[in-house]
């Protein structure tokens, strides 16, 4: 994952060289820039309480960097790749300071969304018993109880139960019911990752705002991409809200997440399919 960040990383700052800009002027860059957060994501998660020996957001994270890599290189034509000159409306410093945020937004709402909707389907399958010793054998790697001489075992009936060596369990410790400690580390996961995205976001909404009005002449306008953005943020809002003031349920509480994880996406790329409204430029509209 730290190779990953850092080639990423390299590549864009080629793409500035090359262009002369910030590297944020069209999808293909954008999409970069986007997987280069969502490692990013996992690479300051991993390193902060005691996230650091858990699974958990590296099998989050890395397919989902992935495929983010893997649709702006295969699915994009040629001609939506190549660096190009900025137009007008974006020669402003505010091309850094806004897109950058906003971009870094979405690849931690991405990752906490994964989150929610990960511990929506652990919660599904639980009642299966084919899945119950293959969640406690996830449940001892996320929590770093199975050491390698664990190994997964397929029984008579087709379940699966995690083999464990004597003394693979401190002797204070006891496998726990599948699928519990797992659930419990997403949604701890969900909620850093989602309390600290919707920061970013609003950050993100008012440096538009102020943005807007500079280019514009207008704080808002209503125009498709601001109206996504805000129901972005009022989504995320409700989770919050339903987490720490309202007192939902967890599965509650991750389905709003879980929502996010589209509304996320329709607002990044679904508003720029239709090819309408002011943030059109340098997307789909301009093939």
């Amino acid at each position: 994952m730290l190779a990953g960040n850092l080639t990423l990383a390299s590549l864009l700052a080629a793409r500035w060289v090359e262009s002369g800009h910030f590297p944020l002027s069209n999808m293909y860059e954008s999409l970069l820039f986007l997987a280069w957060g969502v490692t990013g994501v996992h690479l300051v998660v991993t390193e902060r309480d005691g996230y650091s020996k858990s699974a958990v957001p590296g099998a989050l994270a890395a397919p989902t960097a992935l495929m983010v890599v893997a649709g702006a290189t295969l699915a994009l034509p040629p001609e939506l790749q190549r660096a190009s000159a900025l137009v007008p409306a974006l020669k402003s410093n505010w091309l850094m300071m806004h897109v950058s945020v906003m971009m870094l937004s979405y690849a931690t709402l991405l990752v906490g969304s994964l989150s929610c909707v990960s511990f929506l389907l652990v919660d599904a399958t639980q009642g299966f018993e084919g899945a119950k010793g293959a969640l406690g054998f996830l449940d001892g790697l996320s929590e770093g109880k199975v050491r390698r001489r664990n190994r997964p075992r397929v029984g008579a009936d087709g379940t699966v139960a995690a083999v464990m060596d004597a003394g693979e369990f401190p002797d204070d410790a006891s496998p726990v019911l599948a699928g519990a400690d797992l659930m419990r580390e997403m949604d701890n996961l969900a909620y850093r990752c989602l309390g600290a995205g919707f920061a970013l976001l609003t950050a993100g909404l008012i440096s538009g705002a102020v943005w807007a009005n500079e280019a514009w002449g207008s704080y808002w306008s209503w125009d498709p991409k601001e109206t996504w953005a805000l129901i972005t943020w009022l989504v995320y809002a409700t989770y919050l809200h339903s987490r720490l003031v309202a007192g939902k349920s967890k599965k509650e509480v991750a389905t709003v997440g879980a929502l996010g994880f589209v509304v996320v996406w329709v607002c990044y790329v679904g508003v720029n399919l239709w090819g309408v409204g002011l943030h059109s430029y340098g997307w789909f509209a301009n093939k």
